[in-house]
């Protein structure tokens, strides 16, 4: 799914309303039909809903769906935020046949069961939040109420510079079509709560003919790239992935990543460690094939490196001087692409010209310190990104940025934004299972691009599953490797 930037999305309003044909009223009442089925689906009507109404069509959106929820059996009531002379023509439509039951109201004295829903601001926000709207904000922000906000929380910018603006802090964003920009980024994402697209029958052709290079990962993508396996096939067909990792005490990282590697639907699994450290994978995954290093650290390539079909490095390699010179002999040796992580990362950090010899294809998995060691700091979302489009160019390999809504950035400067995926996965060993998976993902025949996609969508949804079962409290890194 694209993600477009609001000046598109005006846009592409505009080209629906003259080719489909239809009028912007109409167009607003089957968004406002969308969000009023999805509450009545969600929210039950014993709670009374207030809707915080702004001056455009973001404000002509909530009356809408308050006049539709009424009729359907609400408790609704609305807090306008401007005089009716202010409104936008759209939104003065909509309060003037907004019905009589639906009452005004403010935000003193609500009961906690009220649910608030927000469509003060839309996808026009262009700079900081000025009165009457700050102190609202401020109001919402202080309640214990439910908020569910219409598009995207009021005051977010849908793209950049929200780092200092004042927003409402929602439980759930009903979004219009698209994901935002901005939801997906660390810099106010968090004011989102639980993202729902809702489709409103924007022009189709209009979206496909229309660029970005930015893209949310969904099932219905995810579907597309998955491969079948043959009736006939053999564990020769579909390839052998080699892991290196595991330095003294660190065979936990060694585990996961087979583990995970296991569950990719690769052929052949090797684990290149320890020898000390055998006992531990080889209890708890005897399916897979050991190639055993003689010191307590990877210090040398194992036999016939290059017959292996895919290759991963790094998950509790260590960072010892003679690892730092065996990366660099298998960087330099191995022609195919290899999953870069962890202690391998930041070898390649402390070691400039090492990158110069990654393979084209490579997938490198930072997480935000592993990727400042690699990038420097940056001052901004839109510079880090930049940053991480110029990495991936130059080194002509796919760099997956970790973390919510992993990022996964191609060669060709294309970032993909990840839809699954919770809290509780940010705990120690989760990143060595992603590692695992994508290796094996690419063992089994993706290629670099669909394989990190895949990946972080798979390792995400085994995320949800786990949280399902455990909590994202109790759920741990080994739990995801149950639900691949």
């Amino acid at each position: 799914m694209k993600i477009l930037t609001g000046a598109q999305i005006k846009e592409t309003d505009r080209y629906t309303i003259e080719n489909e044909p239809i009028s912007s009223i109409e167009l607003m009442e089957r968004a406002s039909n969308s969000i009023a089925q999805w509450i009545c689906n969600n929210v039950e009507k014993d709670y009374p809903l207030l809707f915080l109404i702004g001056k455009g069509n973001n404000g002509g959106d909530g009356l809408a769906v308050a006049r539709i929820l009424y009729h359907a059996g609400y408790n609704c009531s609305v807090s306008m935020a401007f005089d009716k002379e202010q409104l936008t023509e759209e939104c003065r439509y909509n309060l003037e046949r907004l019905p009589s039951g639906v009452a005004s109201s403010g935000l003193e004295n609500i009961s906690r069961n009220t649910v608030i829903i927000d469509s003060l601001l839309g996808t026009g926000v262009k700079g900081a939040i000025k009165e009457p709207l700050l102190s609202i904000i401020d109001k919402v922000n202080s309640l214990q109420s439910k908020v569910i906000s219409i598009d995207l929380p009021s005051g977010m910018i849908s793209e950049y510079g929200n780092k200092n603006q004042k927003i409402i802090k929602a439980g759930i964003t009903l979004t219009l079509e698209f994901p935002k920009l901005a939801m997906l980024l660390p810099e106010a994402g968090e004011y989102c709560g639980e993202i729902n697209i809702l489709p409103i029958g924007l022009s189709s052709q209009y979206i496909s003919n229309e660029g970005t290079s930015y893209h949310y990962i969904t099932p219905g993508f995810i579907g597309k790239i998955k491969l079948t396996r043959d009736k006939f096939a053999h564990k020769g067909t579909y390839g052998h992935a080699l892991l290196i990792c595991g330095a003294r005490g660190m065979a936990g990282a060694a585990i996961l990543a087979t583990g995970a590697a296991l569950r990719s639907g690769c052929g052949l699994v090797t684990t290149h460690i320890p020898a000390e450290e055998r006992y531990a994978v080889n209890m708890v995954y005897p399916s897979a094939i050991l190639s055993l290093d003689d010191e307590s650290y990877f210090s040398g390539l194992p036999a016939n490196a290059s017959k292996y079909s895919s290759i991963g490095i790094g998950c509790g390699l260590g960072q010892a001087p003679q690892t730092a010179d065996a990366l660099k002999q298998l960087l330099v040796s191995v022609y195919k692409p290899v999953v870069i992580d962890a202690d391998a990362l930041n070898i390649i950090s402390e070691h400039y010209k090492m990158r110069h010899h990654i393979p084209a294809g490579s997938i490198l998995t930072p997480h935000i310190g592993e990727l400042k060691r690699l990038i420097g700091e940056w001052t901004s979302e839109e510079e880090k990104i930049e940053q991480v489009k110029r990495l991936a160019a130059n080194l002509k390999s796919v760099i997956i940025v970790k973390g919510a809504h992993s990022m996964v950035c191609l060669p060709d400067g294309n970032c993909y934004f990840n839809s699954t995926g919770n809290s509780g996965m940010a705990k120690g060993g989760s990143g060595d299972v992603l590692t695992g998976y994508i290796t094996g993902l690419l063992a089994r025949g993706y290629s670099s691009e669909h394989a990190a996609i895949l990946g972080v969508y798979m390792h995400g949804l085994a995320g949800d599953k786990a949280a399902k079962k455990y909590g994202t409290e109790g759920m741990n890194s080994r739990d995801l490797i149950k639900y691949l």
